[in-house]
């Protein structure tokens, strides 16, 4: 728990007067006069009421007695630091917290021995203790009780079973009825009133089966009722949910099994929009409980709490955002009103203005909240319609007047409001009544005929694609309320059709990708609500079959297309970490960081960075070149995030950072990554230990295995090692010196031409900087090695003639890649140039891609006037060309025609270059332009 950093200046004499207002005030100094300077000086905190405890006993108070009396002595030492100190919202609101949980545990405590003495200790199936946990619910879980708050408790016992009776063997109770015992106990040491008054008010109405449910229950019927009749609403109970006492306990290995109960009935796997028509529900019907309690009393309709803007719909607008995003994105996974706005603002998922204004709005509507109750002690939200117990608590708030404060808390409100009914009701207007919404419209199942209606409004091919689901068992078998929301989803996309904002084929496509989701209840409930989203999928679904596939194997990435900076915005590699970082510190702090868990993480965050570039790229807000650059950032962020993970991992590692480094070949090392490309990568190692070798190459195999293996939420990466020093025959991972020694052909085993032409376009990807150093130099010095021009180009001609055999081009068709004037000879006639030429021209060695080569090798002189410009542009043309048929599933080869000036540019390349025709001309020409 967080402490806050706050020392209470020196009370006014003008504050005592002020105080005096309060007739909780007045009471309290009336009835404890003596007893309130027991309680120590400063802010109340456990160590203190502990000490005030002790001395109650000590004038002979019993536990009941010097419990109520604690509440008082801190609930005045509260009104004073709030009220004339202005001390922060969280000093208030923890430190009644704390004076619960040392109430619950006092009480836990003597209550238990009590009944231990009678009927011995409650034992499990094997003979074992068992553990009774005191659940704190809502703003106590959160630790953000206000000062005249009830508590929402659910008592949670380990294992049924029976207590161990009494040496003569009487006493014994059922573990259910013992614990019955026990809550009972308790509530009378902490609920009852007696002359005393209270210590909290105690509400069970969460506890499974509500006030119809046993008092305590086992943590399997817990179990047990969670997953078979827990309703949407309880999951924003448990969002909040905390051990609270007894206080040894809460440390305690066996808690961990009632997490493990509780987090997954509150956070799903998938992204969970169907919560919304759940929280609309409960909202609506808070807000009739509070247009009936005000009727008659214009007064009530003034509840901080309650009231459209009020406390509520803040945690509301919250607990959704958490709980629909918490199953994926962990680091969200928090209690605190005020610590969740700022997670989500961290996340994205809220504008930091935004956050910062409900965080103001949160604070000031908790003090206010905070000032009605210390008038009189009362669990009350509603605002005084006194004209000076008003005043008192605008003055107390820093405001001269109550005009001034009433703007103040109405602009609040407000802004609250609106930001709520925008969550709450997505595009959709809220539907009123007497000044009640309700959201929009509710959810009725189409009649036979509604359903006749709109299929003879759709085009024909839609129409039969959509009849074929009125017998499909996949839709008879689903609730109604999930057809209903099939229906509405189908009817709002004929429309869009019918008015051509839409296209057909767009639309068959949703048709198709929702079939083998219907069960996943949670997607149709995000088109429902989110209609922007819903109209960006059938665009992205229309302009391409790959996003199709891609959407229909990682449905979940969806949810992306919501964010307003989706086309705007680009990969940045360090977001990206700390993302992930963050949420493998929250999976840490709850024991959930399998390895399955991370290995699931990471497939997530990698499947919508993947989708982002798709959609922009797709809506043309980014150039291939974006794309590539892009996917190529995140592959490296991908290996180096899963390279930290896996070392930490890694049983019998010898050090904590590891001299281990990854060079990027091909696309990787070049940066032109596109969808689905595999990894070409060499793993080396500079460390001189003599366990080193057996280290790094389970390092790597377990690397490997992270980065391909297939989980339920796909892979990442196909890895090919090939170009590792003596290919597939070579070691998975090499000393570096070996590895440096090969490509600069030292000793009898050397690097062949073919391994110094990938050279061109490795990069070192991952690694210590001087590693990254020593690569550099060995690269450096592998491509400016002097080299025969006559036999290079024998042997990178005769490569090239290897790779044109290995994939034949049939008919007349150009493949944009593989056909003579296609992407393959550039690419082999820069290599070419860079391994003769680079030695006198240095600007050649940066591997900064091809196109900007050509332009180099050109302005160097190594290429005729405008043939290097030129065949950078057909290059990048050829590369657009490629790179629209991949995403349309074609193969890439085009009629001739339509890139015959793209052909012909690299032809002249090819010729000035090699000598030779084209590169279907296989002899090695003698007479190159060099």
């Amino acid at each position: 728990m967080q402490t806050v950093d706050y020392s209470p200046s020196e009370l006014a004499p003008e504050a005592h007067s002020r105080l005096e207002h309060s007739r909780f005030y007045q009471r309290l100094h009336r009835r404890y006069a003596e007893e309130l300077g027991l309680f120590p000086e400063g802010v109340p905190q456990r160590a203190g009421m502990e000490q005030a405890l002790d001395a109650l006993f000590r004038q002979g108070l019993d536990l009941s007695a010097a419990l109520r009396v604690l509440r008082q002595l801190v609930m005045e030492r509260l009104l004073q630091l709030d009220c004339a100190q202005q001390a922060p919202l969280a000093v208030i609101t923890q430190a009644v917290t704390q004076l619960a949980e040392v109430a619950l545990d006092r009480a836990c405590i003597q209550v238990r021995a009590d009944l231990d003495s009678r009927h011995g200790a409650p034992t499990g199936p094997e003979g074992q203790p068992v553990q009774l946990w005191i659940i704190g619910m809502g703003k106590f879980g959160a630790r953000e009780l206000n000062v005249s708050s009830d508590i929402d408790l659910i008592y949670v016992y380990e294992h049924e079973g029976d207590t161990a009776g009494l040496p003569d063997g009487r006493g014994r109770l059922s573990n259910h009825e013992y614990f019955g015992r026990a809550v009972k106990g308790i509530y009378a040491l902490i609920g009852e009133v007696t002359e005393h008054g209270f210590v909290f008010r105690v509400d069970l109405a969460l506890r499974p089966n509500g006030n119809s449910g046993p008092p305590a229950v086992s943590l399997a019927a817990l179990e047990e009722y969670l997953q078979t009749q827990g309703r949407e609403w309880e999951r924003f109970a448990w969002l909040k949910s905390r051990v609270v006492a007894p206080r040894d306990s809460l440390r305690s290995p066996e808690v961990q099994a009632l997490r493990g109960v509780v987090l997954p009935f509150v956070f799903r796997r998938y992204l969970d929009y169907s919560v919304f028509d759940a929280l609309r529900s409960l909202h609506r019907q808070i807000r009739e409980h509070a247009a009936k309690r005000s009727a008659g009393h214009p007064g009530r309709a003034n509840d901080v709490k309650l009231s459209r803007g009020g406390i509520r719909e803040i945690e509301f607008t919250v607990q959704l955002l958490q709980v629909v995003r918490g199953g994926q994105f962990p680091e969200l996974r928090c209690r605190p009103t005020l610590e969740a706005l700022q997670r989500l603002a961290r996340s994205g998922l809220m504008s930091a203005e935004t956050a910062e204004a409900l965080t103001q709005a949160y604070t000031f509507l908790r003090q206010v909240e905070h000032r009605i109750q210390y008038l009189d002690d009362q669990q009350t939200h509603v605002l005084p319609t006194r004209d000076d117990d008003l005043l008192w608590i605008a003055q107390t708030m820093g405001y001269p007047d109550c005009s001034r404060f009433l703007h103040q808390l109405d602009a609040h409100r407000e802004l609250v409001a609106e930001e709520f009914d925008t969550l709450l009701g997505g595009n959709a207007p809220p539907q009123c009544s007497n000044g009640q919404c309700s959201g929009p419209r509710s959810l009725t199942v189409a009649t036979p005929q509604e359903i006749e209606d709109l299929l003879t409004q759709m085009p024909p091919q839609l129409s039969a694609r959509v009849a074929e689901w009125r017998d499909h068992p996949r839709v008879t078998s689903l609730r109604e309320e999930t057809r209903a929301r099939l229906f509405r989803l189908v009817q709002r996309t004929a429309q869009w059709v019918a008015d051509g904002s839409v296209g057909e084929d767009a639309a068959v496509r949703l048709i198709n990708w929702l079939e083998p989701l219907l069960r996943r209840e949670s997607y149709l409930a995000l088109l429902l609500e989110r209609p922007a989203v819903h109209e960006r999928l059938l665009h992205l679904l229309g302009a391409a079959r790959w996003p199709a596939r891609y959407l229909l194997q990682h449905p979940g990435v969806i949810d992306e297309l919501a964010s307003d900076a989706l086309l705007t915005d680009r990969f940045v590699a360090a977001d990206f970490e700390r993302e992930l970082a963050l949420r493998l510190t929250s999976l840490q702090t709850t024991g959930e960081d399998d390895d399955e868990t991370l290995l699931n993480l990471l497939r997530r965050a990698h499947h919508a960075e993947i989708f982002r570039t798709l959609a922009r790229d797709v809506e043309g807000r980014i150039t291939v070149e974006q794309v590539a650059d892009d996917l190529s950032a995140l592959a490296d962020s991908v290996l180096r995030v899963t390279g930290q993970w896996c070392w930490s991992r890694l049983k019998g590692r010898h050090r904590e950072e590891p001299q281990f480094g990854i060079i990027g070949y091909g696309k990787l090392g070049g940066k032109e990554l596109g969808y689905g490309s595999d990894l070409d990568i060499v793993f080396v190692f500079d460390d001189d230990d003599e366990r080193a070798p057996e280290v790094y190459a389970a390092f790597v195999r377990k690397l490997i295995n992270w980065l391909t293996v297939k989980t339920g939420e796909g892979d990442l990466f196909e890895i090919d090692t090939a170009l590792r020093p003596n290919g597939s025959s070579g070691l998975l991972v090499t000393g570096f010196d070996a590895y440096a020694k090969y490509q600069q052909q030292r000793g009898s085993n050397t690097a062949w031409t073919w391994e110094h032409q990938a050279m061109t376009r490795a990069r070192f990807v991952l690694g210590s900087d001087s590693l990254r150093e020593r690569f550099d130099a060995v690269r450096e010095a592998v491509i400016s090695a002097p080299r025969n021009p006559e036999l290079l180009r024998a042997e990178i001609v005769a490569m090239r003639a290897r790779v044109r055999a290995a994939h034949p081009v049939r008919g007349q068709l150009f493949d944009v890649k593989h056909s003579p004037g296609g992407m393959v000879d550039a690419e082999f006639a820069v290599q070419y140039l860079v391994l003769l030429c680079s030695r006198e021209h240095p600007q050649l060695l940066i591997n900064i891609g091809n196109i900007t080569l050509l332009r180099h090798a050109e302005a160097a002189g190594l290429l005729p006037p405008g043939v290097g410009l030129a065949a950078a542009d057909a290059y990048r043309a050829l590369r657009r060309i490629q790179h629209k048929a991949r995403l349309d599933e074609s193969t890439g080869q085009v009629d001739l025609q339509t890139a015959v000036a793209h052909r012909d540019a690299v032809l002249v390349l090819w010729r000035a270059v090699f000598g030779t025709a084209d590169s279907g001309d296989l002899a090695p020409g003698l007479t190159a332009h060099i």
